[in-house]
């Protein structure tokens, strides 16, 4: 009988790296994860990327490649399971689940007992969501500029149960902390169950102080869910640090995992109460595992986001954060002086860190995305919602400043 092990001996094993060194698969490209944090370090990390020759790739903030380890253990992954699926998958690949529970809830600084893995984070919060015990009259806080899908969710409630929504009005940019935690906690009455939060606007980057809102809803006694979509392996953090019940991201975003990977967080004591989105065998018992009866989804995926932890760590929260906020500070200090160009996003620390928005006036958000693509080959994202009309730049820790100067000299030709 074939054995994992025996079987990632015949492959390139890319997956299994050490702490300070790593291959890529390029000749022999290496990483020094202890080298000084300067542009031949960062190369480093751009060679661990397969790029395409055709674009510069600046809408990450959608989903994100995945480093050659990455792709190489979901490929060994693939491979094994296809020896035979329903033992190799099913049965010897899902012993990696626990461990990897394990490794995720100590990146996260909450218990083992308190994650479940998904397939993104749309998944986790309509799991959250649908599942909450809410009845007509109950009030839910949220803001226009929460996510789509997850607006949708609470409305569907509100259709279906007769819930209210209360929504918080946000000015972007939002630059007084004050300001922004009194219009959530200002909106709470003894109505209140829950307040929805995005931790990091995926329109702007704004980033929301999740933690003192939390503080002062706990004090009134409501429960917060988090949206962590964008800020998860992008901004420095741990769950544990928010004071939340409710906690859902993709892996498949900043953490530069497989796609269609995901979580959700539920504090311990909230499990029970909560129902699952999918039909379990237990619906209302405390085991967090309840929530991962989604029927057949692709476990070589899941079991790779081992090895994109192990990348993002090896870099480091703190230096990856730095750095996705020097590339973002880079370029919108490069198009100041562009005629008509507003930037959307505040550049203090501690309201954005990777993500920017821009708009220019009298231009239509789709024909300047149209223009850098045609004229340059760069890949951006518009944005349009709630009377935005303006690109996303997300820029990512593959990204040089050769490309960032290329966006600027281009929209600087924008007629």
């Amino acid at each position: 009988m074939e054995s994992r092990k025996s079987f990632l001996k015949k492959s390139l094993a890319l997956s299994a790296f050490a702490p300070l060194l790593f291959q890529s698969g390029k000749g022999n490209s290496t990483v020094n994860f202890a080298e000084k944090d300067n542009d031949k370090f960062w190369q480093q990390i751009r060679e661990q990327f397969t790029l395409s020759p055709e674009i510069i790739n600046l809408n990450n903030g959608a989903v994100s490649p995945q480093p050659l380890a990455v792709q190489q253990a979901h490929i060994e992954n693939y491979q094994y399971s296809n020896l035979a699926p329903s033992y190799f998958m099913w049965q010897k690949l899902d012993e990696q689940r626990e461990p990897l529970r394990n490794k995720v809830a100590d990146f996260c600084g909450v218990s083992t007992e308190e994650i479940a893995f998904n397939r993104n984070t749309t998944e986790g919060l309509s799991t959250i969501i649908f599942g909450l015990n809410l009845k007509a009259g109950d009030e839910v806080i949220v803001s226009k500029y929460d996510y789509p899908f997850a607006l949708n969710a609470w409305q569907q409630r509100a259709l279906r149960d007769g819930i209210k929504l209360k929504w918080v009005t946000l000015h972007l940019p939002e630059e007084d902390e004050n300001s922004i935690i009194e219009k959530y906690v200002s909106a709470i009455t003894p109505k209140t169950k829950i307040i929805h939060l995005t931790h990091v606007l995926n329109w702007t980057g704004q980033i929301i102080p999740v933690r003192k809102i939390s503080d002062a809803a706990k004090q009134k006694g409501c429960e917060v869910l988090v949206d962590g979509a964008h800020s998860f392996a992008h901004i420095n953090f741990k769950i544990s640090d928010l004071n939340c019940d409710y906690f859902a991201a993709s892996f498949h975003k900043w953490l530069c995992a497989p796609f269609g990977t995901g979580f959700m967080f539920v504090k311990k004591e909230k499990i029970e109460n909560l129902f699952p989105l999918l039909s379990s065998y237990e619906s209302l018992k405390d085991n967090i595992r309840k929530f991962e009866t989604l029927g057949t989804r692709s476990f070589p995926a899941e079991m790779a986001v081992s090895a994109a932890l192990d990348f993002h760590q090896a870099i480091g929260n703190e230096r990856k954060e730095n750095r996705l906020r020097e590339l973002k500070n880079y370029w919108t200090e490069a198009t100041k002086n562009i005629q008509g160009l507003k930037l959307l996003t505040s550049l203090k620390n501690e309201f954005s860190c990777g993500m920017a928005t821009f708009e220019i006036q009298n231009k239509k958000a789709e024909d300047i995305v149209a223009f850098l693509l045609n004229e340059s080959k760069i890949h951006t994202s518009a944005v349009l919602w709630e009377g935005l009309n303006a690109v996303r730049i997300a820029p990512s820790i593959y990204t040089n400043f050769s490309e960032l100067d290329l966006l600027v000299d281009t929209l600087k030709r924008l007629k």
